[in-house]
């Protein structure tokens, strides 16, 4: 098992932010993004929303990136580290767009870059931004298409009803071959299956720990299965948050300050269920240097540990 990183303040998320996140700064992110990278994290994943509806901000908070800003950023800033979204809302975007940028942000980094797609959840995000709500599935099918497209063929060209392209050149490819490796954010049996069809991962946020394993048989039964979901990805944290980002006040697994050795059973646990990449949840702290001594401590004391699970 793998240990992602989580920078503090990309969101304010009323469920998991703490308040001494809400002084940390960009430029100091782009420090501690070369401090985790030295500390042997693999890859940040970095959340986003356009827009969030007043009603919405006591619960979701205000602050969210632009994906594709973050992640090229961080991208920038490191050698080694993955860069991802968590998640990146597939519908509201252009697809050839963000196929160009993601693409660009592969070849500038060396082939580092993974995209989480989601279709979305906030109704009233998609009627701010002029996006039927009730068709984001149909559409991020189609987008998914068109970008593997774009990435894979020689002399691109495609016919759908919400985006067709032929008769261009589509360059620089992305380093990976393959193109951009896809994971895909969700729980519902279309997201799944979706995964299943065009995805390398998974990150369940309503699926129960004990279920992801019955949901993964699930994708790898479908018929057109496609053969390449190897990574799930499910932080100890993850049940703070429930729908609608609701705060769950008594998921025992998301609790943070716990002993070593039960981090580790804990994550063993996941492990045996099918989850390749998680994270340990942050005890209650009051500053940025109590954080780092945390995020050191799971580095030095956990991440060893639970490698080769």
């Amino acid at each position: 098992m793998k240990l992602g990183f989580s920078l503090p303040h990309l969101m304010e998320l009323k469920a998991l932010t703490q308040p001494w996140e809400l002084e940390v700064t960009g430029l100091q992110q782009t420090e501690l993004i070369k401090w985790a990278e030295g500390l042997g994290y693999e890859m940040v994943m970095v959340p986003e929303h356009h827009v969030i509806p007043d009603e919405h901000v006591d619960l979701s908070g205000g602050f969210y990136f632009n994906a594709l800003i973050g992640m090229a950023h961080l991208a920038g800033a490191t050698e080694k580290m993955r860069v991802n979204s968590c998640i990146q809302l597939l519908p509201l975007q252009n697809p050839i767009v963000v196929a160009k940028a993601l693409s660009t942000m592969d070849w500038l980094s060396g082939g580092r870059v993974t995209i989480n797609f989601g279709v979305g959840w906030l109704k009233e995000e998609f009627d701010i931004l002029g996006v039927d709500f009730h068709k984001r599935g149909a559409i991020s099918e189609e987008y998914v298409r068109a970008m593997i497209e774009l990435w894979t063929s020689d002399k691109p060209e495609f016919e759908g009803e919400y985006v067709s392209f032929k008769d261009i050149a589509f360059a620089p490819k992305p380093v990976q071959e393959g193109g951009i490796p896809i994971w895909f954010g969700g729980d519902a049996d279309a997201a799944l299956k979706r995964a299943g069809r065009y995805g390398s991962g998974w990150m369940p946020f309503l699926t129960p720990p004990d279920k992801i394993a019955e949901r993964l048989d699930f994708v790898r039964s479908q018929p057109d299965y496609g053969g390449k979901l190897n990574d799930v990805s499910y932080s100890l944290s993850t049940g703070a948050i429930g729908e609608g980002h609701v705060v769950i006040e008594d998921n025992e697994l998301a609790k943070g300050g716990k002993s070593k050795q039960q981090t580790i059973d804990e994550l063993g646990w996941l492990a045996s269920l099918g989850v390749t990449w998680s994270g340990v949840s942050s005890p209650p702290l009051t500053s940025l240097q109590g954080w780092k001594d945390h995020v050191q401590y799971v580095a030095e004391e956990i991440r060893p540990a639970v490698k080769d699970l």
